[in-house]
């Protein structure tokens, strides 16, 4: 089957959201600007991640060859070793660069893969149920544990990630992207990709069925809200913000639905982007830049950061500046991905995942 350019470029506007979103973060300076610009930033936080995460589990059903897309039957088991190859190799990159950038989501991602081997032949019914119940399942929990155990907010710290438990709730349950709820977009992925949206019926019927949910659950937000909350009662009006939110922490029920559902419009929109646009400059300079995410990923936060912290530019910013550094940061990536893949067939940290986990 031929490559869908469409899932790059979804992958290039994901990694400029994450951009966008992590360099405003660790810069303090998600308020640090006009009301508008601050509303309309803040609508990126958590829906860049879960478009990323969305695309490994499409990833991953292309990769085991899922029904309709005509694989071997043996498909599926060569599949397995190699995404537990990857998997692996992601949490070892990921946990690396942990004492860099504690938001890291690699490691995470590593485990979402990791576990999506346990449901790999499983039918497409079975894994949009699951991804319910994972969603469903963190309002259980959040009601039954302490969400906020391990954190200081004001500089957003975790103490105790390296301790076997702190890391394991961490990873599971209150990290900035915890397997109870975010593997549901993984599995949410896997369903999308066993879907063939080259085809404009279905991708129609992806975009709308996600742009559908998306609304409802940001109406849905605002109405609870206003309906909820009462002026002068601020523990109250923390309460229901984090009940009925559509921020990603802490990931409740209405946050997923929106995230997941603006994921998967987004994906479909790239898709008949790429299929209309195939073969134009601008298009190949971003599917480029999609196929080399993952070492942009860690670039934004070795060099990006890096040459922010020298400069002494990297906290107490002001949220116009933070975009400016991230919008610069995203135009030399789609240069630095163009001229790489004029001489390379792949980014550098794609090559040697490549190299490390490939069956031979």
């Amino acid at each position: 089957m031929s490559r869908i350019v469409g899932y790059d470029l979804a992958r290039a506007i994901a990694i400029f959201g994450m951009v966008l979103v992590n360099f405003k973060v660790v810069m303090g300076a998600s308020s640090a600007g006009p009301d508008w610009l601050v509303t309309l930033s803040g609508w990126v936080d958590g829906r860049a991640a879960a478009i990323f995460v969305t695309l490994a589990g499409i990833g991953v059903s292309l990769i085991a060859g899922a029904p309709g897309i005509g694989a071997a039957a043996d498909r599926t088991a060569r599949a397995r070793r190699l995404l537990s190859r990857r998997a692996m190799f992601l949490l070892v990159v990921g946990l690396c660069l942990v004492p860099v950038w504690p938001a890291d989501i690699l490691h995470f991602y590593g485990v979402y893969i990791g576990l999506a081997l346990c449901v790999l032949g499983a039918p497409t019914r079975r894994l949009l149920t699951l991804a319910l119940g994972l969603t469903m399942g963190f309002m259980l929990l959040l009601l039954l544990f302490d969400y906020e155990r391990g954190w200081d907010w004001s500089t957003l710290e975790y103490s105790g990630f390296w301790t076997p438990g702190g890391m394991l709730r961490h990873i599971l349950f209150n990290g900035f992207h915890p397997v109870i709820p975010w593997l549901a977009f993984l599995l949410v992925g896997m369903a999308v990709g066993r879907q063939d949206l080259r085809q404009k019926s279905v991708r129609k019927r992806v975009f709308w069925t996600g742009a559908s949910i998306a609304a409802l659950a940001e109406a849905a937000s605002r109405a609870l809200s206003a309906t909820l909350t009462r002026p002068g009662d601020p523990a109250r009006i923390e309460l229901v913000e984090a009940l009925f939110g559509v921020a990603p922490m802490p990931p409740t029920l209405l946050y997923m639905f929106a995230a997941g559902g603006t994921a998967c419009a987004m994906i479909a929109i790239c898709v008949g982007l790429g299929e209309r646009w195939h073969g134009t400059r601008w298009m190949k300079s971003l599917v480029s830049t999609g196929q080399l995410a993952l070492t942009l990923y860690v670039a934004h936060v070795i060099l990006g950061m890096g040459v922010l912290e020298a400069l002494g530019r990297l906290e107490q910013q002001t949220l116009p500046f933070s975009l400016t550094a991230a919008a610069i940061f995203c135009v030399l990536s789609v240069v630095f991905a163009s001229i790489w893949r004029t001489r390379f067939a792949r980014g550098p940290l794609e090559a040697a995942m490549r190299a490390l986990t490939d069956l031979r």
